[in-house]
């Protein structure tokens, strides 16, 4: 591994290319913080996806175009005199030795979670009327509501055992059963988010991230799929001619390899 020096070196030498790229680059000249928004957002799928499949290289790129993007918005922000990237380095360390009094104060912790219910607080004091601030509005849905129950949590708005979250979702499969009988759509989907929201707060108490869970599941489902129709063409039957038996054949070669 690289020293502090080297690390410092490398990260003086983006900096220049940056301004280098500022100055004479027709494309990096013309863009803003709102035009590479949606490229940022792309960029950490792309993070998230490598970090699934597990494939560290993958990840040391992806990394380094996320690492691009912090300084491109820093560098858009110097040139209107806002910040630098000296402000957002010393901004994310004020904030991390303040909200960190276990390591640079005197409070004693005793594990994790007294950690997370310290962090929770010391934001509150920071002037934010609501720990659920700081859940951006733009996630999506699966990610927000595993982020609102980890801090309502945090304040100690929880379950005690996780036997208690799965009664409530059998609370809820029961509801969402009910309402299915009656055919109401509306209320069927407001049954059935209800359902999703008690599996996601589940998945918390059983250490499980949901949307890495299902990730896992969708690229487990693809790889199978994929299977499937690679068998198809070699049989020269397109699936939609194969009845479900002999397609299940093939499903079934798919989990077992």
């Amino acid at each position: 591994m690289s020293s502090k020096a080297a690390q410092l070196k490398a990260f003086e030498r983006l900096l220049v290319i940056m301004d280098e790229l500022r100055e004479q680059c027709p494309w990096d000249k013309k863009q803003t913080m709102e035009s590479l928004r949606h490229l940022t957002i792309e960029e950490v799928y792309e993070l998230g996806d490598a970090i699934l499949d597990n494939d560290l290289d993958e990840v040391k790129k992806e990394l380094g175009d996320v690492l691009l993007h912090i300084v491109f918005y820093s560098k858009i922000g110097s040139e209107t005199n806002n910040f630098d990237i000296a402000d957002v380095c010393n901004s994310i360390c004020d904030k991390l030795i303040d909200r960190h009094p276990h390591i640079y104060g005197d409070v004693k912790v005793e594990n994790e979670e007294d950690v997370k219910r310290n962090w929770e607080q010391l934001k509150l004091k920071e002037g934010k009327k609501s720990v659920l601030e700081g859940v951006p509005r733009s996630l999506p849905a699966m990610v927000k509501a595993n982020r609102i129950q980890d801090k309502v949590a945090g304040v100690g708005f929880d379950w005690e055992q996780p036997e208690q979250v799965f009664e409530k979702v059998e609370e809820e499969l029961a509801e969402l059963k009910v309402e299915i009988a009656k055919g109401n759509q509306d209320a069927i989907e407001s049954e059935f988010g209800d359902v999703l929201f008690s599996m996601i707060n589940y998945a918390r108490f059983l250490k499980v991230n949901p949307e890495n869970a299902l990730e896992r599941t969708n690229k487990k489902f693809i790889k199978r799929f994929q299977y499937l129709e690679s068998k198809s063409k070699e049989l020269n039957k397109p699936l939609k001619d194969m009845t479900l038996s002999e397609m299940d054949v093939f499903w079934e070669e798919a989990k077992s390899l």
